[in-house]
């Protein structure tokens, strides 16, 4: 077992200290039992890190356990999806990859033994039927017609069930518990369903498929889980999960706990609703960088490191609560702070042309990162044409504008101090260029006449500059509660990517999908998988500050 003292804590360990020290168990067995029907977002990420992670700190075992029950919504995509999530946020799962699908011949056995025992009869009602007969949160339910067929009788049905001889909707296998009981679960559960399906795993082997409710608690049994740990949604379905098990001859009862489940603000954490956004093409993608998907946040230039320390950082707890989109945005800038090299790109370029510079290129030495000599250097081109970000000149600024404005001096990054002297216009009035000149003295070095500098500008020079796209993300959602909304696709942030063509530094030319840069005053950006040698991509991370909703002066 891991040092307590430098575990952290929950209430979840808390149980799992005391089982250990009873001797109630002598290991621990986690799984993470994602459905295969989608891509897994932040809210997985909270649950895979709790799953392995008390697996890790007290030297057990984690499984990796697709609950596949249902194939019109699953295939090998999305499995594939999830593994490759799992391995990247830097979790090893215990021996093969398991499917419940594994398990349909034992979990069929177990639907016979509970006919045979009469706690399980074929049900004849349709769809619209059942709900009539399941009554409400006020009302008890009402038993179905054949609830009481002999068990020969519903053993022979649910044979011709799994045979192929009813069709769809036509019968279903249920429990039989309480349609009285005042928890809805309870009220004789469906647990086999006919659907002519090809499986994933299975191939076309089955006609009848089991239920989730029915699958997942005999999985985690089959497989000597220790402790089921699941969402507040599946409290009430603890109810079931326990009956199932004590009915059932098997020696493995694991116990279940709930913890809260992860709502971020911005961001819905529904798979239909994300599944909505993908195929109504409001996104480009499951890993659409704006998407809250492990794909679109690893896309977008999030690290495991980040997503790992953002789940340390919530916490684990039994209180429903909508944790803020800037604590995610802090974990990832703390982590690129230190580990992102420095760049330079232009993303709104204007045009400078220095004066009195001669017409060559001299090659400049800039650092890779301020406070981390060991990330070495870089040669920067510098020569009479560069570009900067148009915003970053005025004609006209009171004395809080620390950029360029005509007749005044700003500090290029790594280079020279230029003055501006003239603006050049079109007939429209529009900007096209600034002629300025440079003080040759000032590499390095305060202007020696003691003029003042208004600040710092970054800037790339234009004949080695590579032609560049800029992804700007942003907060996908311009409301904090998107999923409130009667339609949340009516409140999507129009400004959620903007794109922008400018230019980056020759260093950059190299860049592979993922590597993350800080783009000295613009923020932290990645290399995008589109990002090719003729034109480079780069996807916006996060900004250099929470500036959400704020305005700049």
């Amino acid at each position: 077992m891991a040092d307590v003292e430098h575990r952290p804590t929950n209430f979840i360990r808390q149980i799992i200290d005391a089982d250990l020290v009873s001797g109630k168990h002598s290991a621990v067995q986690t799984r993470f039992p994602p459905e295969p029907n989608g891509f897994l977002h932040i809210g997985h990420a909270k649950s895979i890190c709790l799953n392995f992670g008390i697996a890790e700190d007290y030297q057990g075992q984690c499984n990796l356990r697709f609950d596949d029950t249902n194939p019109e919504k699953e295939n090998i995509d999305f499995v594939n999806s999830i593994a490759q999530d799992v391995n990247w946020l830097g979790f090893k799962w215990s021996g093969d990859i398991r499917y419940s699908s594994d398990y349909f011949d034992a979990l069929h056995d177990f639907a016979v033994e509970l006919i045979s025992k009469s706690l399980a009869y074929v049900c004849f009602l349709n769809a619209e039927q059942m709900r009539e007969y399941r009554g409400n949160l006020t009302q008890p339910g009402k038993n179905s017609p054949t609830r009481d067929t002999a068990v020969e009788e519903n053993l022979a049905l649910f044979a011709k069930m799994r045979a192929g001889c009813f069709k769809e909707g036509e019968c279903s296998l249920r429990l039989k518990i309480d349609m009285a009981s005042s928890f809805m679960c309870m009220r004789d559960p469906v647990i086999y369903r006919v659907k002519f399906a090809h499986h994933h795993q299975t191939g076309d082997k089955w006609c009848i498929y089991p239920m989730y409710d029915f699958t997942h608690c005999i999985s985690d049994a089959l497989e000597g889980i220790t402790h089921s740990l699941c969402t507040l949604e599946f409290q009430d379905n603890r109810r079931l999960y326990d009956w199932i098990l004590t009915n059932i001859s098997i020696a493995c009862h694991p116990q279940q706990i709930e913890f809260s489940r992860l709502n971020l603000e911005f961001a819905v954490m529904s798979k239909r609703k994300l599944q909505t956004l993908v195929e109504q093409q409001t996104v480009s993608g499951w890993d659409d960088p704006r998407m809250p998907t492990i794909a679109g946040l690893r896309r977008r230039g999030y690290t495991a490191a980040a997503i790992r320390e953002f789940a340390k950082r919530i916490g684990v707890t039994k209180q429903d609560n909508v944790i803020e989109m800037s604590a995610l945005e802090a974990c990832i800038r703390e982590d690129l702070d230190s580990a992102a090299p420095r760049a330079m790109a232009v993303l709104d370029p204007l045009k400078v042309t220095i004066t009195n510079h001669p017409a060559t290129i001299e090659w400049l030495d800039a650092p890779n990162h301020p406070k981390d000599e060991t990330m070495g250097s870089r040669k920067l081109p510098f020569g009479p044409v560069v570009y900067i970000d148009r915003a970053d000149f005025r004609e006209e600024a009171n004395k809080k504008y620390k950029r360029l404005v005509l007749n005044s001096d700003v500090r290029l990054r790594n280079a020279y101090v230029i003055h501006a002297d003239e603006v050049i216009k079109d007939e429209a009035g529009n900007i096209l260029e600034l002629k300025c000149s440079y003080l040759p003295e000032t590499l390095g070095e305060n202007p020696a006449d003691g003029r003042k500098v208004r600040g710092v500008i970054h800037w790339v020079e234009a004949t080695h500059a590579m032609p560049a796209e800029f992804r700007v993300y942003d907060r996908l959602f311009s409301v904090a509660n998107p999923a409130a909304e009667a339609d949340f696709l009516t409140v999507i942030n129009p400004q959620s990517l903007v794109i922008k063509q400018g230019y980056a530094e020759p260093s950059l030319q190299g860049a592979i999908a993922q590597q993350a840069y800080q783009f000295e005053r613009e923020g932290y950006y990645c290399a995008d998988r589109d990002s090719a040698a003729a034109k480079l991509v780069f996807n916006r991370t996060v900004a250099l500050r929470d500036t959400w909703g704020k305005t700049e002066e």
